[in-house]
């Protein structure tokens, strides 16, 4: 005789709306398990709850540990939604049915996973649903387009600086204080020949904040010159060329065309500057490179210009500290070539090469250890965000949220996702059956070998012995660059 688990659940707005309770599912279930001859074990209900996700379902959390223990082998629903309104979700369930000999009925749907009819009408369920979740996606998409082109700024997420919507209302409204400062940016660039680093610390030092954030930087600043919103017009696929567009928007300007146009003009002829993220042959101290000032690390900071004699392009590569550009840090740009002839110097000067330390490989791995943990809570996260991703989606295709609210919390949600997407990435892959070479050995390699090195093996030897360089650049006629320490084996 299975044993027969019955899963309830309804929201609060369900309940008052159409009368639909617990007590009345569980009522026809238990009805259903006797004309069935089947083993009732235990009811397990979720009152209250929304179907938008597992986690937050204490009942049948419970369920999927007992699943799990052998102690249910049957599971009886009123409606599949009564177990997840989740595609997704439901897939998962289904799989852990069918690994834990469990079946699966659905009162209401006349589904039993016992046989393969059932089985079969469970896969086209998923599927119907998820066709009309895409095709949900495309008319979001196509909605959004038509009320562009009709002149009504999306505003997602926010208004852009200069501009304040209410929910309420279609259009954006100028919101004067922050309007001010709009113009102000535009003068202090165009009037004032001023830098967008300039005119962020400008506004950085005078206490002004943007919409988001604490500080304006070397991106907000360019932003808010580029935005077409300013001279009265909305745009659509800023992130998509292929589809971007621009019309004629039904709010107020801030900027006059002409200044907008100028501001164009001035930015077309700044020369590009490439700011790399991840260590090149050409650039191997990058992500170990550390500011002594702030404590910062330091990015990558390359200069393209083209000769005047040769008309080859030449590419100036060096670092920057990432507060540079907004105020909060003093130290200054410098050239590859100067951090490498300072580093050979640091190297150069250590003469007492102590001896071998003992305790660094088990300083090692202790790191391996930490740097495990932090990769499974990392992997872990970016799971749960995933999954919050789809559950935003399903509030929004159930009507539980607006499209505004849709977007400010998908897009809260990426974010965070990739934040830890990118602490991932930086965790290092060594494990401790690497041979480590000791202090000692690397310090003695540098001196005696690194001049005989290729840019590729450089990278590779600072990369696998070196966790932090940190150096700084003074504000000198010379741009002297001087490293106060150089650390190993930490990472």
């Amino acid at each position: 005789m299975m044993k027969t688990a019955i899963y309830v659940r309804v929201s609060t707005d369900e309940q008052a709306k159409k009368g639909f309770s617990v007590q009345a599912q569980i009522d026809k279930l238990k009805n259903y398990i006797q004309i069935k001859d089947w083993g009732f074990y235990k009811v397990y209900a979720d009152e209250g709850r929304s179907g938008k996700n597992i986690p937050d379902r204490p009942a049948i959390n419970e369920l999927i540990i007992d699943i799990k223990a052998g102690k249910v082998n049957n599971v009886l629903v009123y409606k599949i939604d009564r177990l997840t309104r989740s595609t997704r979700d439901l897939l998962e369930l289904t799989e852990l049915f069918n690994n834990n000999d469990c079946t699966f009925n659905s009162l209401m749907e006349s589904i039993d996973t016992q046989t393969a009819s059932g089985r079969m009408f469970l896969k086209i369920i998923g599927i119907f649903a998820e066709f009309e979740r895409e095709n949900i996606a495309e008319r979001i998409s196509l909605g959004c387009e038509k009320k562009v082109r009709e002149g009504y700024s999306l505003a997602n997420f926010t208004a852009s600086y200069g501009y304040e919507r209410d929910a309420s209302d279609k259009i954006q409204k100028v919101n004067h204080e922050e309007a001010k400062i709009v113009r102000e940016i535009y003068a202090m660039f165009t009037q004032g020949n001023i830098s967008y680093s300039a005119i962020a610390k400008n506004l950085n030092h005078r206490g002004i904040k943007p919409k988001l954030g604490d500080t304006w930087g070397h991106a907000s600043i360019r932003s808010i010159l580029r935005n077409v919103t300013y001279i009265g017009k909305v745009r659509y696929g800023v992130d998509d060329k292929e589809r971007y567009f621009e019309a004629e928007g039904k709010h107020e300007a801030i900027i006059s065309e002409e200044v907008f146009s100028e501001a164009q003009s001035k930015m077309g002829k700044i020369k590009y500057k490439g700011y790399t993220k991840r260590p090149k042959d050409n650039n191997y101290f990058s992500g170990t490179l550390y500011c002594a000032l702030c404590e910062t690390k330091l990015v990558t900071h390359s200069e393209y210009k083209t000769s005047r004699k040769t008309g080859e392009r030449i590419i100036n590569g060096g670092y920057r500290c990432r507060n540079l550009a907004n105020g909060t840090c003093e130290c200054s740009r410098f050239s590859h070539r100067k951090i490498e002839k300072a580093f050979t110097d640091y190297m150069a000067n250590i003469e007492d090469i102590t001896a071998i330390d003992d305790t660094m490989l088990e300083e090692k791995s202790k790191q391996d250890s930490i740097n495990a943990l932090l990769r499974e809570e990392y992997e872990n996260a970016i799971t749960k965000l995933s999954k919050r991703e789809k559950d935003i989606m399903t509030l929004y295709i159930n009507e539980r949220i607006s499209f505004d609210d849709y977007e400010q919390m998908i897009k809260i949600v990426t974010s965070e996702k990739q934040t830890y997407i990118v602490q991932l990435n930086n965790l290092p892959t060594q494990s401790n059956e690497d041979i480590l070479l000791t202090k000692n050995e690397i310090i003695t390699n540098i001196q005696k070998n690194w001049e005989a090195l290729t840019n590729s093996e450089r990278l590779h030897f600072v990369q696998e012995n070196i966790k932090k360089i940190i150096a700084v650049s003074t504000k000198d006629s010379n741009h002297q660059v001087a490293i106060h320490d150089v650390k190993f084996y930490e990472n």
